[in-house]
């Protein structure tokens, strides 16, 4: 469904479960970035009506699950630790060149965004399957149905703004390079990386 040409090993589980601390507060981290990248097409595209207001609701449940990961943090006697550098979307936002018509550069943030949202959801699936802790893995199951929801409003929108051939031609160019990034990835406690 997800059409993501290299799955994740399903041994970086394991990494995971050793760095819990490390997974959620990165977690959360990219629950912010979403609703940041929100914000951003929003200000972006303000022409784009549609989107926009499915912008703003993405905002709203991005700081939603933001706020769920951040609890779980607590929760367990933690605290947030600091951002760092997201290998995976710094490799990731290089794929496209810069500039082009405006149309270009949406339909191309698109992609990214829709690319992202495809590798959380198969993480959040993999984590819902295999982690031992329940809670966890509960939490993961649910959150997995959102990322899947993402992933299509984006590429939906994608294919909406514009032309379709070319957009799925990009689409699949864009899943080629991400399976060559994906190779060097998965061996780190990151949610992405």
């Amino acid at each position: 469904m997800l059409g993501l040409q290299l799955p994740t090993d399903p041994r970086w589980v394991n990494i995971v479960e050793k760095n819990i601390e490390e997974i959620l507060t990165d977690h959360a981290y990219c629950e912010q970035k979403a609703a940041s990248t929100a914000i951003s097409l929003i200000v972006s595209f303000p022409e784009y009506t549609e989107l926009v207001q499915e912008m703003v609701a993405l905002v709203k449940e991005e700081i939603s699950h933001f706020k769920m990961v951040h609890d779980k943090i607590l929760e367990r006697g933690w605290v947030m630790g600091r951002d760092r550098k997201d290998d995976y979307v710094l490799q990731i936002v290089k794929f496209f060149p810069k500039g082009g018509s405006r149309t270009t550069q949406l339909v191309h943030r698109l992609l990214y965004a829709a690319l992202i949202e495809a590798r959380s959801c198969e993480r959040f699936r993999l984590l819902s399957e295999e982690l031992k802790d329940k809670e966890l893995s509960e939490f993961y199951r649910k959150l997995m149905v959102s990322e899947a929801n993402h992933y299509t409003m984006f590429l939906n929108f994608a294919r909406q703004y514009g032309e379709r051939k070319e957009v799925d031609k990009k689409w699949k160019e864009l899943l080629s390079f991400e399976a060559e990034v994906m190779k060097n990835l998965s061996k780190n406690n990151a949610i992405h990386g």
